[in-house]
């Protein structure tokens, strides 16, 4: 057997190919299909299977943040710390399990939509083992598929596989998912290919649009073209926004966690002549400027906004960290064909002749009641949408002459119920012509004169984007001898059918909320300029000026960054084109990208953004690279693009509470340590013990939790939400020094208050005084710094701070304070602490107006 390996080669013959793969126009015997089944393996690409829980839970401990909570943790059992690293590994084994439930989630919805795909193919198959037998069409699973079988393919089948025609009728095949173009592509079975293009091929992922073929199977599974765009989805990706930001705000604090440490040690043993007995204290104190809640609010916010998005919206979200980066996008690219407009054309009413459409409408109904096609092709249909229902009723089809590639021409031969004639003769008939307007015209009877101007006219009409076909007429005497192609001449120029791409009846809509929300979209297409241009203008976006990819190859990286910033549409884009123009716009680093493309040729662009969408609908392969699929619920078809600007307010959402919750727990935690350093140079004993430490960051932890279920102002959803590591340095620096000369003049109010000698009494009494202190102005600084105005009615954020204050009061007056070596205070220091706290209040006030107005 010679079947072996994919004969794909263009350059052979049909005999040739065939004997290559011992097969033959009447199919395989089911006997040899099940040895090449066994030899091949499934029909099947080779689909991305969902990680295992272990995985899962490995690629969760990569997270930079998670990553330093276990370090610390593992340190704090070495000094036997032994609550703090349980407390720590607890909080690690959340996050993981938050964030592989997720994603796990995830993983089972997209399983359940791949399960929605088509996936049978009518074969020629012969019973047995027996070469001779007759071969029978059988409906198979695309899966039994097999080099070698010989498949019937018909309007609106997918190609199940790579495959080479044998006989062909007007065959029309949708390749967008491939090229990006529109417009079917017309194949017929010839030996060579025809001016470098093999029409005799096509391939798994295509879709008959008009015709009907037989063509034998070349190659399956891993060995379709199919299967070799999908390869390239497991390409490493760079870097999305949400890893750059995390990574870059991880080692801002990995640089103060490792120097915390080092500084208490050594001013205790220089200040005070302490050794490593304050060596807890200082794991404490570094533990305590990580924000320890980070990975576990994370992962809340993200699978909450995912959760929600799939429940209420239908939008699954593959990758949590997406959420946060799609949130984030400036700047969408999009593809045009199967994203922003339906894969099949609308009758542009206004550019077409009335008697054009009605004759066309007449040519197309009466082909399809004569032809005996299974369905009309796309602009058949489109033309029988628009036309008079009287064009059913007001003639009698008598021949269809149907459309095939060679003369690009569809006729029928109608006449009028009644039509009177002479005795004897059955009177006269119209011939109804479409088709080409290069075929129409030079069958028609014009001047030189009146041809060039309608070759100029068609001429404008396509460079506006639209497609056209011709049509003519002619009347002529009936007869009783049949009508042929022959008869197509003479004919009278009835006028233009103009074609535009049917758009996405949500697109418009969709576009309008991404520009209010600041998002720029850029159409990436591998379509004509002038078909894109208009289906943005349609959309009523102005394309500006319209480059071709053409223009690509001379251009530097930096200068295509510059040319791709001003540029609103790219045309005749080769997959590789555009994922080196979504690169482009991410160079700068400030920029966040996203793709929503739904073909195969979109693979290398979805893999190049920030953030990868596709529709429902997309090609599988693209379904598999994406971030985020808009898979609708199946009570509301169609294709719904709103769902982008659903998915894009949740990840605002979902990153605004994150945002807000590293603002005021590294600002508070900044203020924390750089007042227990200073503490721990003024004072003759440790500023707070490591119990006292871990405590105060429980409470602190357990009320941050709540930023997981906030609701930011409205304001906060209007712009792209970013981590920008710049932007929190500067931040938590200078609310951090606010913080510190709070705790700091809270040293003197305790002095004030306690009036004595630091003997063991006032030691307890100065870490109950802080404690409560450090607890009621984390509670100040989670109300006043969350994100937008308060809300009017209580929510999580007002039910955390008024639990944390009424800890941070009471806990010292309790029976649970003698453990955490505490005490109860005087009278006086809580009314001294009221005024401190009102003056750190006012300045926190006053300070956030001056940053909100310099951001």
């Amino acid at each position: 057997m010679t079947d072996t390996a994919p004969q794909t080669d263009p350059g052979r013959t049909t005999l040739q190919l065939l004997r290559s793969l011992d097969s033959g126009p009447r199919g395989l015997t089911e006997a040899e299909a099940e040895r090449r089944l066994a030899r091949h393996g499934e029909n099947v690409p080779p689909g991305t299977r969902p990680l295992s829980w272990p995985r899962l839970a490995a690629r969760s401990l990569r997270d930079p943040f998670t990553g330093v909570l276990l370090c610390l943790g593992l340190v704090s059992a070495a000094v036997a710390a032994w609550g703090t690293s349980c407390v720590i590994l607890v909080l690690v084994a959340i996050s993981c399990g938050l964030r592989c439930a997720g994603e796990r989630r995830a993983d089972s919805a997209m399983a359940g939509l791949r399960d929605l795909v088509a996936t049978t193919a009518t074969v020629l198959r012969r019973p047995g083992d027996d070469a001779t037998a007759s071969p029978a069409e059988r409906e198979l699973p695309v899966s039994q598929l097999v080099p070698g079988d010989v498949v019937r393919l018909g309007p609106g089948d997918l190609i199940p596989a790579d495959v080479r025609l044998l006989r062909a009728q007007g065959l029309s095949v949708q390749q967008a998912a491939f090229t990006g173009e529109s417009v079917p592509v017309d194949k017929r079975p010839v030996d060579l290919p025809v001016h470098g293009e093999s029409t005799q091929l096509c391939f798994q992922g295509g879709s008959v649009a008009s015709g009907s073929a037989s063509a034998v199977v070349l190659a399956t599974g891993a060995g379709t073209r199919f299967a070799a765009a999908h390869g390239a989805v497991g390409a490493r990706r760079g870097a999305s926004a949400f890893e750059r930001s995390v990574h870059g705000i991880s080692w801002t604090l990995i640089r103060f966690m490792l120097l915390t440490p080092p500084l208490v040690l050594m001013a205790g043993a220089a200040l005070r002549g302490r050794g490593l007995e304050t060596l807890p204290f200082a794991v404490a104190v570094a533990v305590g400027l990580t924000p320890e809640m980070l990975p576990v609010i994370v992962t809340t916010a993200l699978s909450r906004g995912s959760a929600l998005l799939a429940r209420t919206h239908g939008v699954i979200v593959r990758r949590l960290p997406a959420l946060h980066d799609i949130g984030a996008v400036d700047i969408l690219c999009v593809d045009k064909t199967g994203t922003l407009t339906q894969d099949r054309p609308a009758v542009d009413l206004a550019r077409t002749d009335p008697d054009a459409l009605h004759w066309a409408a007449v040519s197309a109904w009466w082909t399809l009641q004569l032809a005996d096609l299974p369905a009309p092709d796309a602009l058949d249909e489109a033309v029988i949408a628009h036309a008079d229902a009287a064009v059913t009723d007001a003639y009698d089809g008598l021949t269809a002459l149907p459309f095939d590639p060679v003369r690009r021409l569809a006729t029928v031969v109608v006449r009028r119920p009644g039509t009177p004639g002479t005795p004897g003769t059955p009177g006269t008939v119209t011939f109804a012509v479409k088709g080409s307007v290069e075929n129409v015209l030079e069958r028609c009877t014009l001047d030189e004169a009146e041809r060039v101007s309608l070759l100029a006219r068609a001429a404008a009409l396509s460079g506006d984007g639209l497609r056209l076909l011709a049509v003519a007429t002619a009347e002529r005497p009936a007869r009783h001898r049949a009508y042929s192609t022959a008869d197509e001449r003479g004919l009278t120029f009835t006028g233009f059918v103009a074609f535009t791409d049917a758009l996405v009846p949500t697109a418009a809509r969709a576009l309008r909320d991404l520009g209010e929300r600041g998002v720029t979209v850029k159409v990436v297409t591998g379509d004509h300029p002038g078909t894109a241009a208009r289906a943005l203008r349609d959309l009523g976006l102005a394309p500006g000026d319209v480059r071709t990819a053409d223009v690509l190859d001379a251009l530097t990286d930096a200068e295509l960054a510059r040319l791709a910033h001003r540029t609103t549409v790219f045309a005749r884009c080769t997959p590789a084109d555009k994922a080196r123009i979504v690169t482009a716009l991410r160079s700068g680093g400030r920029t966040t990208v996203g793709f929503l493309g739904d073909g195969v040729n979109d693979l290398p662009a979805l893999r190049a953004a920030d953030v990868g969408i596709c529709p429902r609908d997309a090609a599988a392969v693209a379904r598999d690279a994406a971030d985020i699929v808009l898979a609708q619920p199946a009570d509301r078809p169609g294709k719904d693009l709103t769902a982008i600007g659903h998915a894009i307010t949740a990840g605002r959402h979902s990153s605004g509470n994150i945002a807000t919750y590293l603002r005021v727990t590294l600002s508070s935690n900044l203020g924390n340590v750089i007042a227990m350093l200073s503490a721990g140079l003024l004072l003759p004993f440790l500023p707070m013990l490591p119990a006292q430490v871990l405590a105060q960051n429980l409470c602190f932890d357990a009320a941050q939790l709540s930023f997981a279920f906030d609701r930011p102002a409205p304001a906060a959803l209007r712009r792209p939400t970013t981590l920008r590591p710049r932007d929190f340095l500067r931040f938590i620096t200078g609310f951090g020094v606010l913080n510190a000369a709070a705790d700091l003049a809270t040293f003197g109010v305790l002095a004030l208050a306690l009036r004595s000698t630091a003997g063991a009494t006032d030691q307890a009494a100065f870490h109950s005084g802080w404690f409560t202190e450090n607890l009621l102005t984390q509670a100040l600084v989670m109300l006043l710094l969350r994100t937008g105005r308060a809300p009017r009615t209580p929510g999580p954020v007002r039910w955390a701070v008024t639990s944390l204050t009424v800890v941070g009061i009471l806990l010292p007056l309790t029976p649970a304070a003698r453990p955490l070596g505490m005490t109860p205070l005087p009278p006086v220091y809580y009314a001294l602490l009221a005024a401190v706290l009102t003056q750190y209040a006012v300045a926190l006030t006053a300070v956030k107006r001056r940053y909100l107005r310099e951001a």
